[in-house]
């Protein structure tokens, strides 16, 4: 027994196994991400997948699906919006500073409700010193004189006066808001 188990760690069997198994695995990470972009449809730089918690939809876009929102609805009970990037195109940032404005009576239209969560690249929550975690329809938001709404992402703590607008992220973090309706 023991001249067989010396000859299994030798013999490279092991070591052949294990570089099977990570290269499965990488490659199945290329073929989801290849079918998640292939069923995503992006609108004004927010991307969502909506065929996601649809029965019949395939073995690849569910892998897909569950590696970019492990839990899901079905788009029509719960849409998840996401962008990595700020309007003129470059990547989001916990470092600069945003303004998402919605023009009067503009805001995301929803059944149920709707919300705006910044988060780290991994999709967690940013700590931040206001410790607020999300800003949506059940927030007090303050309309401007006009009747838009701003909301400020940044990472230094609002004023008083803009403290119900914001939602802070921590400098240097990627900044990766995510929507549901």
């Amino acid at each position: 027994m023991a001249n067989a188990l010396a000859w299994f760690s030798q013999s490279g069997v092991v070591q052949g196994l294990i570089l099977g198994a990570v290269l499965a695995f990488l490659t199945a990470i290329l073929v989801m991400n290849a079918v998640g972009r292939a069923v995503t449809t992006t609108v004004n730089g927010w991307s969502a997948i909506r065929k996601c918690g649809q029965p019949g939809n395939g073995v690849l876009v569910r892998a897909a699906c569950a590696k970019a929102l492990p839990v899901v609805n079905v788009f029509e009970e719960a849409a998840y919006w996401t962008t990595t990037v700020d309007g003129s195109g470059q990547t989001l940032s916990g470092g600069n500073g945003y303004v998402l404005h919605f023009p009067p009576g503009k805001l995301p239209p929803h059944d149920a409700f709707w919300s705006l969560t910044p988060t780290d690249t991994v999709g967690y929550m940013v700590d931040n010193p206001t410790h607020r975690y999300s800003v949506g329809d059940r927030s007090p938001l303050v309309q401007n004189a006009d009747g838009s709404v701003d909301i400020y992402l940044q990472h230094e703590a609002p004023s008083s006066s803009m403290r119900l607008r914001a939602a802070t992220s921590r400098t240097g973090c990627p900044l990766l808001p995510g929507s549901s309706s």
